[in-house]
């Protein structure tokens, strides 16, 4: 019975550090590739358009290159790249927590149920909140420094931000611990996010698999693009306006006075409502839609690709 009890621990042990390191190597890996987008569309979401593009209704693909332009021009490469190291730094730990304490919970909620069969869409939904509850609250700070670093460039009058310690060191002196976690709740309402994706991303999985007669584990790398792309715009158009909000809530620090632009939530929300109207909270979201689709592939693909290696580097 000891032997058993040791050989759970040690099973569960070895789940975890597969789940953690897949992850956190897929976001880095994601991060990465997609870090220019990344910067513009942040962009976007704070400052809106270029004075170039902000007559008519641009097309994304115009607006992504005219952003490129800008940013080469007036900053050079590292332009592209700002924030990087904060992403980094903040996206091994996201996608690590979330894969972990997703598959986590599905594991617990397969044990109380005492059923080998798949969760119904309810408990996933559960153990997708609970993974995007544990990643926004652990890692907030770090998307508060990389929203700064990517933003720093377009504020005049504004101390740049010389490292990712620095940055947290200084808005915690300045701003103190509303400033590092400033735009949590949006951030929270983004749970939703994860709730919609990760069971859509689930059920198109195992459509795939009975079809095909196998298992999720034995999809290919195309049918895996396919349920992570499909999934993740589905959950972005959703649920994109809470990450227009918490952009701004980010990013806004204090003003010469020590006093915020936005009061809250509810007051952003209130601004950008009266000054740009409904599609206010969707700015940038076509560009950001560009993003999220190779964003997801990358991620998730990589994730079931690294999991899998994982399993056989650590055999049972």
């Amino acid at each position: 019975m000891a032997e058993s009890g040791r050989g759970g621990a040690r099973e569960k042990l070895r789940e975890a550090a597969c789940n953690a390191v897949a992850g956190g190597s897929a976001g880095v890996i994601s991060a990465t590739v997609l870090c220019p987008l990344d910067v513009i569309k942040t962009r976007l979401q704070v400052y809106g358009l270029p004075s170039n593009l902000s007559s008519g209704a641009a097309p994304p693909g115009r607006v992504i290159i005219s952003g490129l332009q800008h940013i080469l021009k007036n900053e050079g490469l590292p332009g592209l790249y700002r924030g990087l190291s904060p992403t980094v730094v903040a996206l091994f730990p996201t996608w690590a927590v979330t894969f972990s304490v997703y598959n986590h919970v599905k594991g617990l909620l397969h044990t109380q149920d005492g059923k080998n069969n798949e969760l119904s869409v309810q408990a996933n939904i559960l153990a997708a909140s609970c993974a995007g509850i544990a990643t926004a609250t652990a890692t907030n700070p770090l998307w508060v420094v990389k929203t700064r670093l990517q933003t720093q460039g377009m504020r005049s009058g504004v101390v740049p931000y010389q490292s990712i310690l620095s940055a947290l060191q200084r808005i915690a002196k300045e701003e103190g611990i509303r400033g590092l976690y400033s735009g949590l709740l949006p951030s929270l309402a983004g749970v939703a996010h994860v709730a919609i994706q990760l069971p859509v991303y689930e059920k198109v999985k195992l459509h795939f698999a009975k079809r095909d007669n196998t298992t999720v584990d034995n999809l290919s790398p195309t049918q895996v693009a396919i349920c992570s792309s499909g999934s993740k715009v589905a959950a972005s158009i959703i649920t994109y306006p809470h990450e227009v909000i918490r952009s701004k809530l980010q990013e806004q620090g204090c003003d010469h006075h020590g006093a915020m632009r936005y009061s809250g939530v509810t007051d952003c929300i209130k601004q950008v409502f009266r000054k740009e109207g409904f599609t206010g909270f969707y700015r940038g979201c076509a560009t950001n839609l560009l993003r999220t689709t190779p964003n997801a592939i990358i991620t998730f693909t990589s994730y079931e690709m690294i999991n899998r290696f994982m399993h056989q580097l650590l055999p049972h």
